[in-house]
């Protein structure tokens, strides 16, 4: 049974045009050639990149955070209440108006209390801001690494001016060893983002994310397979070209440099519009889709490399949406940038909160000036008179 799957699986009509097959991938006069078996060092690869992203965050990425001024938020503890723990952990964070009725009458909160129990419950899971400063500036480092190594292996590469290029010779191309280490590096990472997602901080788009990883993985590997690697290569570097910028902007939003922040975002806004918007479906996509059929029939690698494409593509225009949006408003009344794309859940309540405590003190002290009451600060004014 495993014999016939894998036979099947690996049919020649599935992968290659007719009348191509994987003999015509075989090393032969000092020629090498990519197959399969190469993506098994990925898994290594993979949990590599686990263990230098644990010793990066802990000897750069804290120290970086420091030194850029990044401060938690103080939090407020919560009560510990048998009765509310258990409808948070098994009915919903989010409780009903009449949901914060019923606990009410059943804890002797009031309801003002009971909302506030919730609130700080969960700030309690929200991740802290050292922790997404830290995953912001591991993958910063990478993909700007990555955007380098990309642009220096494909500057003199002529697939890269004329993308016509990338189907000349096609599938007999001969693999070149920086081809080899842009490809397993990339596919190592972002294996590494799918292992590590369940402990990462979950975000708004939480699950497009995950069908940008699985299909960056499907393509990248899949392209090795059947030798599009010219496409794959030039598909990585579009993508790296903006996404260490987004990573950048976070990092000076969690420090607090809103100006730097906002205008690496533009920045962001703009190369990513252009490279994903742009270059990416009327040049690649374009190429990847229309020429193929120019130089042999459609076949199932044909349709199935596409789709993935196609599905980069509508991720690609779901980001651009929230992108745009964000940067029109900051551009028209220059408001703070936040990562609509990724951070709007992450919102911590905990500022809500201690303007509640303020606002709360204000009421019984009178209005709060540098930290003491104004109505105290008067009487001891009126005493030294």
């Amino acid at each position: 049974m495993l014999g016939w799957l894998s036979d099947a699986f690996w049919e020649e009509r599935l992968w290659f045009p007719v009348g191509l097959g994987w003999k015509d991938l075989e090393d032969r006069d000092g020629r090498v050639y990519a197959k399969p078996a190469d993506l098994w060092v990925v898994l290594p690869m993979a949990l590599a990149f686990l263990v230098v992203r644990q010793i990066f965050e802990r000897t750069v990425a804290v120290p970086l955070a420091a030194l850029l001024g990044v401060k938690e938020t103080v939090r407020l503890p919560v009560t510990p209440n048998p009765t509310l723990e258990a409808f948070y952990s098994k009915t919903t964070k989010y409780p009903t108006q009449s949901s914060v009725e019923s606990l009410s009458s059943k804890t002797g909160f009031t309801k003002w209390q009971v909302q506030r129990w919730f609130r700080r419950r969960r700030n309690q899971d929200r991740p802290n801001l050292l922790k997404k400063f830290r995953e912001a500036s591991w993958r910063f480092t990478f993909y700007l690494l990555a955007f380098v190594a990309g642009l220096a292996a494909l500057i003199d590469k002529p697939w890269l001016y004329d993308v016509e290029e990338l189907w000349k010779g096609f599938p007999v191309l001969t693999l070149l060893p920086s081809q080899y280490w842009y490809y397993m590096i990339e596919l190592s990472f972002y294996a590494s983002l799918l292992f590590s997602v369940a402990s990462d901080v979950k975000r708004k788009d939480f699950k497009e994310q995950i069908i940008h990883h699985v299909a960056t993985i499907l393509l990248i590997s899949f392209s090795w397979c059947v030798n599009y690697i010219r496409a794959g290569t030039l598909v990585m570097l579009i993508h790296d070209s903006s996404d260490y910028l987004l990573e950048s902007a976070k990092m000076f939003n969690y420090a607090g440099w809103r100006n730097s922040c906002n205008y690496i975002f533009i920045l962001f806004a703009a190369v990513f519009i252009i490279t994903r918007l742009i270059i990416f479906p009327f040049r690649i996509l374009w190429v990847t889709i229309v020429f193929p059929v120019t130089l042999y029939p459609p076949f199932f690698g044909y349709y199935f490399f596409n789709a993935l494409m196609i599905t980069l593509q509508c991720l690609h225009i779901f980001w651009a949406v929230l992108i745009i949006r964000m940067a029109v408003r900051f551009l028209t009344v220059n408001e703070k940038v936040e990562d609509e794309r990724s951070d709007k859940d992450e919102t911590d309540d905990s500022e809500d909160e201690e303007e509640e405590e303020s606002l709360k003190k204000t009421k019984k002290n009178g209005p709060v000036m540098n930290g003491h009451s104004a109505n105290n600060h008067n009487s001891n004014h009126h005493k030294a008179d």
